[in-house]
């Protein structure tokens, strides 16, 4: 399958084998992007399947139906994975045969400057991937307390200089309003010592991942989307989720774990009396990782992690 220059879907193969989809299926792609899995979704399913296409960006909406608009078996809707169960109501459904999550931020995020995504070019602090919703990066950077910046860029970008960061956010924006990606690019090198921006990555990458974080509430809402989305699939339905940070992985084996292990009896209790039952078994015991020929070509696939579950 072809792909747009510098769009290519991660783990693509490994993707659409482990969904394990059967013509006539009904699946959903909760994070359409660009549309590269979906055309694979599709062509796995056939004419008498349906694929069900979200995403929260309306850019990836207006993609899809570019793509997808005139194929009889595509339903395109504007929404959140975390609304998948108020989204197959909408269209009468209750159930599907597989679910598919690439999450993170996507090429297309990274590559229009104008939503303020890169900490490579300069553009207006944004960062929101549904453009419809009222925070962006600028409320974030601008009006959060200290405390509450540095607990963001510590715990969500895992950065060790996170206080002193926060520090200098809120002594600069005293001065003037931060509203831009090169502003607060400056502010950030500025804050961390020179002897700590010699090695490593690209010192704003884990704040600007933070923030990103905040502003799309990208890990509150995932434990609770993944057991949604579970809970929608027919028995042998999967569910495979793709993430590209180990905060986002950690999540996703916990709750995958959570699905396929609810009892919450004592260990010393011989047989369980809380009635737990498994929703799902765990298809990849450890996470599927980009082999060495794909790293060759989309290095983006270099942090991608794959896991997939199975409804029982």
């Amino acid at each position: 399958m072809e792909f747009q220059q510098g769009h290519i879907p991660v783990l693509f193969e490994e993707t659409i084998s482990l969904l394990n989809l059967k013509e006539g299926a009904t699946v959903v792609d909760g994070t359409f992007g660009g549309g590269g899995h979906a055309a694979a979704i599709l062509s796995a399913i056939g004419p008498d399947g349906l694929l069900i296409a979200i995403d929260r960006d309306e850019a990836a909406i207006a993609r899809a139906h570019r793509r997808f608009g005139d194929v009889p078996n595509v339903r395109i809707v504007h929404a959140n994975f975390g609304e998948i169960q108020s989204v197959l109501g909408s269209l009468g459904l209750h159930s599907v045969d597989g679910v598919l999550l690439d999450l993170g931020v996507s090429s297309y995020q990274l590559e229009d400057a104008d939503r303020g995504f890169s900490y490579m070019q300069d553009a207006k602090l944004d960062m929101r991937m549904d453009r419809t919703q009222q925070l962006d990066a600028a409320e974030v950077v601008n009006t959060y307390p200290r405390e509450e910046l540095a607990e963001i860029i510590r715990g969500y970008g895992e950065e060790r200089w996170a206080d002193r960061i926060a520090e200098f956010i809120v002594r600069e924006r005293e001065k003037h309003p931060i509203q831009t990606t090169s502003q607060l690019v400056s502010v950030i090198k500025a804050a961390i010592p020179h002897g700590a921006r010699r090695d490593g990555p690209h010192p704003a990458k884990r704040t600007f991942q933070a923030i990103r974080i905040e502003v799309n509430n990208e890990l509150r809402s995932l434990p609770g989307a993944i057991a949604d989305c579970a809970e929608v699939l027919r028995p042998g339905g999967r569910l495979a989720v793709i993430t590209f940070h180990s905060l986002e992985d950690r999540i996703v084996k916990q709750e995958f774990r959570r699905l396929a292990d609810p009892c919450e009896c004592p260990k010393d209790f011989p047989v369980c009396v809380c009635g737990r039952k498994p929703v799902v078994r765990i298809i990849t015991r450890k996470p599927v990782e980009a082999p060495a020929s794909e790293l060759e070509e989309n290095p983006r696939a270099r942090s991608a992690k794959l896991r997939v579950a199975e409804r029982i």
